[in-house]
């Protein structure tokens, strides 16, 4: 089995597949400073819980947008799995032509997200990943990705109203039936979910012009099925579109991944690691 592990500002997301078909999938939360036992340990809770044993799994892949939490990881699939992870970007390429001004500056999982859309979904398109940051990414009709844009998440705008404005209180993301709030909560809801779809819409329409109208778009990320329910211009919504990609890379380079199985010991001093942190 592949295991494919997505690693994201909030969340770090992983997806066992045998083949093309995803098994099982589950998240933790994203902690720079856990340990590689902690990490190792989250992950044999759940492969006990399912039935799985490591020796199950036979690559491991990772595409990571924090750096400092990548030492604790890769050492815990070292030491769990006796495993050499692959790194998207590192160890292995995507594939995707990048026309950005400096190729390095693209987050990986914008590229890994590419890799997914653009096999399943054909060209030209527009890519939506609406998570912590949200983020655009738009390919042309020759498969290229040409650039795109960030955006705040919504989380991170209502957690800057809590703290910057004395009177609101924390509230739920959830959509209010009428876009007149009754009270402060329903009118914090309103304003942020309609708020962001005005954002997304407008945004979307200049993208669409500069690709010639035609572009698909697909909305990926946590919040992405909400925001669709209520943006017109989102034709598709793949929850599982990173991690496809990431099954699709290992997929295209499968020699990378051989001859990565570690001999003999591979524990981990726990000197080494606090060293790190």
């Amino acid at each position: 089995m592949l295991l494919a592990i997505d690693v994201g500002n909030t969340n770090m997301v992983f997806g066992l597949y045998e083949g093309q078909k995803m098994r099982g999938s589950f998240r933790i939360s994203t902690n720079a400073i856990s340990t590689s036992d902690e990490i190792g340990m989250k992950i044999m809770q759940y492969y006990h819980f399912r039935g799985y044993k490591p020796q199950d799994t036979t690559a491991v892949i990772i595409a990571s947008v924090v750096p400092p939490v990548m030492y604790s990881l890769t050492n815990a699939i070292r030491k769990y799995f006796a495993l050499n992870p692959v790194i998207v970007g590192q160890d292995v390429d995507t594939g995707v032509v990048n026309h950005y001004a400096n190729p390095r500056e693209v987050g990986v999982d914008r590229l890994v997200n590419a890799v997914s859309a653009i096999e399943k979904y054909g060209t030209p398109l527009i890519i939506v990943d609406i998570g912590t940051a949200i983020t655009f990414d738009c390919i042309d009709r020759s498969g290229a990705y040409l650039g795109g844009a960030i955006f705040p998440g919504i989380k991170i705008a209502m957690e800057a109203l809590f703290m910057k404005a004395s009177k609101l209180p924390r509230v739920d993301i959830v959509n209010t039936e009428h876009a007149i709030g009754r009270t402060t909560v329903q009118s914090m809801q309103s304003g942020a979910v309609r708020g962001y779809v005005g954002a997304l819409t407008g945004i979307l329409l200049d993208m669409q012009k500069e690709l010639d109208g035609d572009a698909r778009v697909i909305a990926t990320g946590g919040m992405g099925r909400m925001m669709a329910e209520h943006c017109g211009l989102i034709d598709e919504v793949d929850p599982n579109l990173t991690m496809e990609g990431l099954r699709r890379i290992y997929e295209n380079n499968q020699g990378v991944f051989e001859n990565r199985r570690i001999k003999g010991d591979c524990s981990i001093e726990v000197t080494e690691e606090s060293e790190m942190l």
